[in-house]
């Protein structure tokens, strides 16, 4: 891209082009050459925006992490409407989705950007602590409401939702599981939870 011509959005353009290359190529292939290429301008835009590369990924990181909290709202308004299973069946792909789940595994990778992002947001792995905090805040919501029970465990509860479902899509080798499966595991999950 010539120089003096200006880019509507730079950081949103960068993110999408970030994540375009780490769906198609994997973590390792991920580069501010790779990136800045991807979106079509000059490699010095992204230090325009950016302290390094790494400070990059971490306001990528942070950006998606912001959208899962804003899941999160949404999941828990959704208490005492439906059904628990029903809401919970809807919103886990969201979290398993491949651009999810490529982030999870660029967060693994990258040890400068899991300490970046665990100072950032206080969690032990970032993106996914986040995750299961979204379901384990709507658990409560629905606890609170009876339609949980008292005793149920949340803290086991969430993580192993948000794990069998990742799972699930992780397995899929790219091609998203059926709802059905998705309602079978959320249903068995949620089986020792009745009221």
């Amino acid at each position: 891209m010539p120089t003096g011509v200006a880019i509507r959005d730079p950081r949103g353009q960068l993110f999408e082009a970030a994540e375009r290359v780490l769906l198609r190529d994997g973590p390792a292939a991920l580069t501010s050459r790779s990136v800045t290429s991807e979106a079509g301008v000059a490699k010095g835009v992204l230090h325009r925006h950016f302290a390094d590369f790494d400070a990059f990924l971490a306001e990528l990181a942070l950006d998606r992490i912001a959208w899962i909290a804003a899941r999160a709202a949404s999941l828990r308004a959704a208490a005492g409407a439906g059904t628990v299973a029903g809401n919970l069946a809807a919103a886990l792909p969201e979290l398993s989705g491949p651009a999810v789940l490529a982030l999870v595994r660029l967060v693994i990778a990258r040890d400068e950007l899991r300490t970046r992002l665990r100072a950032a947001t206080g969690s032990r792995l970032p993106v996914i602590s986040e995750a299961v905090a979204m379901v384990s805040g709507y658990l409560a919501a629905e606890r609170d409401l009876g339609r949980i029970a008292a005793g149920a465990d949340i803290a086991t509860l969430a993580p192993m939702l948000v794990s069998s479902v990742h799972l699930l899509y992780t397995d899929a080798g790219g091609v998203p599981p059926d709802h059905g499966a998705v309602t079978r595991v959320v249903a068995a999950a949620l089986a020792s939870a009745r009221p």
